[in-house]
């Protein structure tokens, strides 16, 4: 009986942002699944029971748009296509795919155009889905009966029950699409996939897969004090014993508010000290100075990470041949930095940079966990009997404040601005709200592409429902924008009393972002609402008004002296795994407290709420 091979699902990869979540649901409705490169050879697929086709960032249609081995057509597999899986299956199978009048990113209702539909079995007329596609099926080839459809996606599911095969323009895997799992659900019963894949812990597993990495090498573990890093931590003290594990927390000057204090204090109190602490700020802010570009920021701090490792590993006379550098590393970190085959860069995370992807190469690094999401992470940290405020704290990125602070020395528009504006003007007016373009960009993920496009800021009074709406039109049919906000202090501005502050990463420009920071996140702790969020970033931009406020006798932040004309962004998120997000509609009245604390710091001109979900904008703003 052990030696019995479960039936299993294959993911053929083709860069998908959401090929692993694919994997991680098939395995959460009991069968065994694996990830395969979008072109694996047909013959390595013979002991799978059905196959499944992630979506990607390329023009199905595009020379050197990534294909698959045609042969798996023939094999007589089980087949749902995903996305840019489903346009294959039209363009490999007779129908035809090309780019849609309309780009659709975010909510869509799907309709069922068919009064019979085998994938679609037990859902509604009418579903909310999640699209995030610029390509779209024209033709459903033969055999294939349309039972789908979308506003602006005629053929968002295509099905023929003969060949038991199936294509689903949005992404089922998503939580954002709320009836998705039972969609896979019906393919897997379509498939006569056996239900055996059964965990009942991830720790042993854990554990036996750190033993077997690690062989007889110890493990040194930059700790950032996050539950990524912090399970990793346990997992290795409890797979390798503390002597064969040391643990090092940087204070890169980046972090929030006594973020390094409250770390050590954490860490202590679960009786992990086989670690300390160096205060590296000036070095950072340092090699920081002057810098605007976000991955030029990002990798700055990557190596700068592997620097310090490095020097306080000498410092600690340990022999490099016997250890290896461990790193709380998770799926969504490896996906967005382009870290599969066909995978876009959204952006490059610290623990990605090409120095430490050539030690991942040479065998010399080890990360416990990057086969997770966050929400398994936290599984596996209750599981290990950490504390809840450990394990439910909020996601804060390696690079910290880095990626939450906009830098910039000049303005920046459209370059066709005119048009832009004409065009959100059509969307907007009618909704009776005001707008401007943000002299500012940001990093966004379209169609499994990165973006660095603008954000929008509309003005006026609307409820959460308008705004969504407004954004997801906006973003859907506006390339040129990725993001919209919504500026809440003051209530209104003229876009020509804009201006931009030129503002790098500075110790006095991180101070203040850490009070509003500090703010923010203390109004939510007073309400009680800290578990109702995944993750709230307060992203700082160097945005202001010409006439700034003046400055009040009673200083918020005495350390406050020279910077000025920036603006706060409100980014409160619901997820359970990173690879989609909602922004959160928090009550109105817990929002003005922290609004109207924040617009009371000296330098803050601007308070604005990001109502945007992912895809088109990323978590972080860079």
């Amino acid at each position: 009986m052990s030696n019995h091979q479960p039936d299993t699902i294959a993911i053929l990869d083709f860069g998908g942002q959401y090929a692993h979540l694919i994997a991680k649901k098939v395995r959460d409705l009991g069968v065994h699944s694996i990830i395969f490169p979008g072109d694996v050879r047909a013959a390595d697929l013979q002991h799978v029971k059905a196959v499944i086709l992630s979506g990607g960032p390329a023009d199905v249609t595009a020379p050197g748009a990534p294909q698959p081995d045609t042969a798996i057509f023939s094999l007589g597999l089980p087949m749902l296509g995903l996305c840019y899986g489903h346009q294959l299956l039209a363009y490999h199978l007779g129908g035809a795919a090309a780019k849609g009048k309309t780009r659709e990113y975010g909510k869509a209702t799907l309709r069922r155009v068919a009064d019979a539909s085998v994938l679609l079995a037990g859902l509604d007329a009418e579903e909310t889905v999640w699209m995030s596609h610029f390509v779209t099926v024209t033709q459903a080839p033969a055999g294939f009966a349309v039972v789908g459809s979308t506003e602006d996606c005629p053929i968002a599911v295509m099905e023929n029950t003969e060949k038991n095969m199936y294509g689903i323009q949005f992404h089922i895997e998503v939580t954002h699409t709320p009836r998705g799992q039972q969609i896979l659900d019906n393919f897997i019963t379509l498939s006569g996939v056996k239900r055996e894949w059964q965990i009942d812990s991830y720790i042993p597993l854990l554990i036996e897969k750190i033993q077997t990495e690690a062989g007889d090498k110890k493990v040194f573990l930059l700790v950032s004090g996050g539950v990524d890093s912090t399970v990793c931590f346990v997992l290795l003290n409890k797979a390798l014993g503390k002597e064969r594990v040391y643990g090092l927390h940087v204070d890169t000057g980046l972090m929030r508010k006594d973020e390094s204090k409250k770390v050590q204090e954490a860490l202590q109190a679960i009786d992990l000290d086989n670690f300390h602490v160096v205060d590296a700020s000036e070095r950072f802010l340092a090699a920081l100075a002057g810098i605007t570009s976000p991955e030029e920021k990002r990798n700055i701090i990557g190596k700068l990470f592997l620097e310090v490792q490095r020097e306080e590993f000498a410092k600690l006379a340990f022999n490099a041949d016997e250890w290896l550098l461990g790193q709380g590393t998770l799926y969504p970190d490896t996906i967005e930095s382009g870290g599969t085959k066909f995978a876009d860069k959204i952006k490059t995370h610290h623990n990605r940079i090409p120095e430490i992807q050539a030690m991942i190469e040479q065998g010399l690094v080890i990360e416990p966990v990057a086969d997770l999401y966050k929400d398994e992470v936290r599984r596996v940290g209750v599981e290990l009997g950490l504390p809840e405020e450990l394990v439910w704290r909020h996601t804060f990125p390696g690079p910290g404040l880095a990626v939450q602070q906009l830098c910039a020395l000049e303005a920046s528009y459209p370059e066709n601005r005119n048009d832009v504006e004409k065009r959100l003007a059509a969307i907007i007016t009618p909704a009776g709200l005001d707008f401007f373009i943000l002299p500012v960009r940001s990093v966004g993920v379209q169609g499994d592409e990165r973006t660095y496009s603008h954000a929008v800021a509309l003005q006026g009074d609307a409820d959460w429902k308008t705004l969504e709406d407004l954004a997801t039109t906006i973003t859907n049919s506006i390339p040129e924008i990725n993001r919209a906000v919504w500026l809440l202090e003051p209530s209104r501005v003229a876009a020509e009393s804009l201006r931009v502050e030129p503002s790098t990463l500075t110790r006095v420009r991180l101070d203040l972002h850490r009070e509003a920071d500090a703010i923010a996140n203390d109004v939510l702790r007073a309400h009680g609402l800290v578990r109702e969020l995944y993750e709230f970033p307060v992203v700082m931009l160097p945005v202001g008004l010409r006439n700034t406020k003046p400055q009040s006798t009673q200083s918020a932040l005495s350390l406050i002296q020279n910077v000025s004309s920036q603006s706060i962004v409100l980014r409160p998120l619901y997820s359970e795994n990173v690879m989609t997000v909602e922004f959160a509609k928090l009550p109105l009245e817990v929002v003005r407290e922290m609004v109207e604390k924040i617009a009371a710091l000296e330098g803050i001109d601007l308070v604005f709420y990001d109502i945007t979900n992912k895809p088109p904008a990323t978590v972080q703003w860079e």
